[in-house]
């Protein structure tokens, strides 16, 4: 299981060794062990009844009613961590294994893994570095260290350099939206446990994946701080599933908003929109479209939203996790970051984000008085006349 599908086809499936001329499957498995090969799954079934496939973490929940006996996490630093949690339980029934390999990047999911593994004396967890394998030369390695600062900078050029190949941890993942505001998070204590009051509703933010992710925070907005409370993410389920999964929480909810994306009418679901099977699901009066917000003014309002937030680190840990993940795209021609950001896992999580931090400010705006129940400047005894002829009218 590759970070994506697209990849494993690439990487694996579709390989060729260069000093063969033949695919790498091939020469692994040759055909005589085959009973037959399934190329659009990328899936080889052996002639004593197992089978070998190549996956993504991008659509790992295709592994339903086929559970895999062990898998091997490659790149894990880079994969949706949402994977693992749900593999284990199918590893835990039938007696499992898993392998993770993977270069660090950052102190993410692939950090705690790691640790997880050298504090349990039933896992073998270790780390090589280039220096530790002497798989490359020293002259080698110091002319990739130099190569590295000259295509992208002094500090920019040693961390990658450490990162790739000394396998650290505490090299700066480069390009990250908000490193340094989720720094300040954990410095000021506001990754912690984050109590609902049932006193204030509760709201929800969405990005609606309609081929992939679909995503939601909850979070209540209380004397100018932003609670957020939990996070949900999943792919391949109905609308009917996410609003179960709204409706399953014991929240008083205030106004659910959803991305302008959800206006669009569909014939799977018989010409309505997302919009109108919330309506019926959570009320017509509670759902609420996110004001359009261009992509860099979005990130901006997020990065201003993190710092008034205190995240519960139990239930939003996910959602924290693809947030420092989120990441701008490098050009690796020119040399430099792009405007967009880099499209991955992390992507709809962060998207929801910015669907909660324009939700935030729609909330915090003063509102609008009701209107009078009747009209203004009438004495009591007009009022009552007006009355009067109405329904003398009306008769």
């Amino acid at each position: 299981m590759l970070p994506e599908a697209a990849q494993a086809r690439k990487a694996i499936w579709d390989a060729v060794n260069p000093h063969t001329g033949m695919r790498r499957i091939d020469e692994a498995f040759p055909p005589a062990l085959r009973a037959n090969t399934k190329d659009h799954e990328m899936m080889i079934r052996f002639i004593n009844g197992s089978t070998w496939q190549v996956l993504g973490s991008d659509n790992y929940n295709s592994l339903v009613g086929s559970p895999p006996a062990g898998v091997v996490f490659s790149e894990w630093s880079l994969a949706n961590p949402s994977a693992r949690a749900y593999l284990r339980p199918i590893f835990a029934e039938n007696n499992g294994w898993q392998i993770y390999i993977t270069t660090p990047r950052g102190k993410n999911h692939a950090y705690k893994t790691y640790h997880a593994g050298l504090n349990d004396p039933n896992t073998f967890a270790q780390l090589l570095t280039a220096y530790d394998t002497g798989s490359i030369s020293l002259e080698m390695l110091a002319s990739e260290r130099q190569a590295y600062i000259d295509d992208y900078g002094l500090d920019q050029g040693i961390s990658l350099f450490e990162q790739e190949y000394l396998c650290s941890f505490d090299a700066a993942l480069l390009g990250a939206y908000y490193g340094r505001e989720f720094k300040d998070a954990e410095d000021q204590g506001r990754i912690c446990l984050v109590e609902y009051d049932p006193d204030i509703p509760v709201h929800t933010a969405w990005d609606l994946g309609f081929t992939d992710d679909t995503s939601i925070w909850w979070f209540q907005v209380i004397r100018g701080e932003i609670h957020i409370l939990n996070f949900y993410t999943n792919h391949g389920l109905e609308p009917d599933d996410y609003f179960n999964e709204i409706l399953s929480k014991p929240y008083k909810y205030g106004t659910h908003w959803l991305p302008h994306d959800a206006k669009a009418k569909t014939l799977a679901a018989k010409g309505k929109s997302f919009e109108e099977q919330a309506w019926k699901a959570l009320g017509i009066g509670n759902v609420r479209l996110v004001p359009v917000l261009s992509l860099q003014d979005g990130i901006q309002a997020s990065r201003a939203l993190i710092n008034k937030s205190w995240f519960d680190r139990v239930n939003t840990e996910d959602g924290v996790e693809a947030l420092k993940q989120y990441q701008r795209k490098w050009d690796d021609d020119k040399k430099m970051f792009l405007d967009k950001p880099l499209h991955d896992w992390a992507s709809h999580p962060s998207d929801a984000f910015r669907m909660l931090a324009v939700a935030w400010r729609e909330e915090m705006k003063p509102k609008e008085p009701e209107p009078p129940l009747w009209p203004q400047n009438r004495t009591f005894n007009q009022i009552l006349e007006r009355q009067r002829r109405r329904r003398v009218e009306g008769e």
